[in-house]
């Protein structure tokens, strides 16, 4: 028997216009009725994730930035954390600096970024559908290595970095690679997503990479989390679309990924 499903977001459990379709929402309510644990998985930070785990109910624990980080709903706290040091994120951003790429700085408060490019443009338009306590909140600053120096950010979960120009984006990822005690999630496809106003619909393309402390992914949280409920391994079903889902999908009981 399962007992826990761990369900990615983007791409997976959310379609391209950045929702829950109801052929999903009634497969997560006929699990809950059978008394299975849902806990969502994403790359994204925890209080985007939180926005929709209280729209399908799954109140109890989420797992945010690739698995940095794994949040206790019912008390209010973090269970687990392996999040990048201040150090290493000042690093990263003088190096995306010193070669013009774009990224943006995720933390447990907010994004930061230079501007609403890629991705982060995809969050702002998602903003617009959002209650105000359920928007992931974006912070624009003209000098981001500047304001992480004299700001207390919080904790930082990964930083994301993006590019039209495959040539462009495997140059920087292959400098990055160079940086110890990070790890650097090797994406080879273009993210899609669709940002639709009225009749009208914006398509989203670009390379990207997420980067995370070392040795972070969705699966060791999941044995932590699972180490706290007392879950075992074969009880586990996971679901993902992306490489950064591929370790939590080859450890569980179950798995099930859709190809892009």
């Amino acid at each position: 028997m399962y007992r826990l499903i761990a369900i990615d977001l983007d791409g997976t459990l959310l379609n391209s216009y950045g929702e829950v379709s109801e052929e999903n929402m009634k497969a997560i309510e006929k699990a809950k009725k059978e008394g299975i644990e849902i806990v969502l998985t994403s790359g994204r930070m925890s209080t985007s994730v939180l926005s929709i785990a209280e729209e399908i109910g799954a109140n109890n624990y989420i797992i945010s930035g690739n698995g940095a980080l794994i949040y206790d709903l019912k008390k209010d706290e973090i269970l687990y954390n392996q999040c990048i040091s201040k150090e290493k994120v000042l690093k990263i951003i003088r190096i995306c600096e010193e070669n013009s790429i774009y990224y943006t700085i995720n933390t447990e408060k907010y994004i930061i970024s230079k501007s609403l490019n890629y991705g982060l443009m995809y969050y702002y338009y998602e903003n617009s559908k959002k209650a105000e306590n359920k928007k992931t909140k974006i912070n624009i600053v003209e000098d981001v290595e500047k304001y992480i120096k004299e700001n207390d950010v919080g904790e930082v979960t990964k930083i994301t970095i993006s590019d039209t120009s495959k040539v462009i984006f495997t140059g920087i990822t292959k400098k990055l690679s160079l940086v110890k005690g990070i790890n650097i999630l090797e994406v080879s496809n273009m993210s899609r997503k669709i940002i639709k106003e009225g009749t009208e619909e914006t398509k989203i393309q670009y390379f990207y990479t997420e980067i995370t402390k070392e040795n972070v992914n969705k699966w060791k949280a999941i044995e932590e989390l699972t180490k706290t409920i007392g879950i075992e391994q074969k009880e586990i079903v996971a679901i993902g679309d992306n490489v950064n889902d591929l370790d939590m999908i080859m450890n569980a009981g179950l798995r099930h990924s859709y190809g892009k």
